[in-house]
């Protein structure tokens, strides 16, 4: 019998992070199913889904502990088969603007206002082609619930994106 197992990992960036985890999960029969990492103020994060043989998991679990005297964090969640995945239609937000304080806080609170579940989030901060001027991007994929049309949604956005000074879309995704 196997269970899904959910991994976080935060470690300073360096060559050679990826293998020593992957080697860690590969030792003890898991198979690495799905993740999102990427490098961050130097450090490197990540969450990665992993399909255990359930007899292996305390073994991976103190392997995967070892791996902090490299430096290397790992906390280990069991996946919930209970947890069906959010089904509705999707929707696909960019956002853009000059940065500041609570977009994000400001935009999700939204969102959660609506009923709709963020699925996804990707941001960045990077300056301003001409003036230098440090600006916020960001791309959010969101699940509707029933009964919530795309359009209400971008209405709803459009009425807080003057206040944020930013530039919103939603499409369907």
């Amino acid at each position: 019998m196997s269970q899904d197992l959910v991994l976080t990992i935060i470690a300073r960036d360096r060559p050679g992070l990826i293998k020593s985890l992957s080697e860690v999960i590969a030792e003890h029969g898991g198979n690495w199913v799905d993740s999102s990492m990427a490098r961050l103020a130097g450090e490197f994060a990540g969450i990665v889904l992993v399909s255990m043989p359930t007899v292996e998991i305390a073994k991976l679990e103190a392997a995967l502990g070892a791996l902090s005297k490299d430096g290397i964090d790992v906390t280990m969640r069991r996946a919930s088969a209970a947890a069906a995945p959010p089904t509705g239609r999707r929707i696909y937000i960019e956002l853009a603007g000059a940065d500041h304080t609570g977009i994000i806080s400001e935009i999700s609170s939204e969102i959660a206002r609506l009923g709709a579940s963020i699925e996804e989030l990707t941001t960045r901060v990077f300056p301003g082609s001409m003036s230098g001027t440090a600006m916020f991007e960001a791309q959010v994929d969101v699940i509707l619930p029933d009964g919530l049309d795309a359009d209400e949604v971008r209405e709803r956005l459009e009425d807080i994106a003057d206040d944020l000074m930013v530039e919103i879309e939603v499409e369907p995704a």
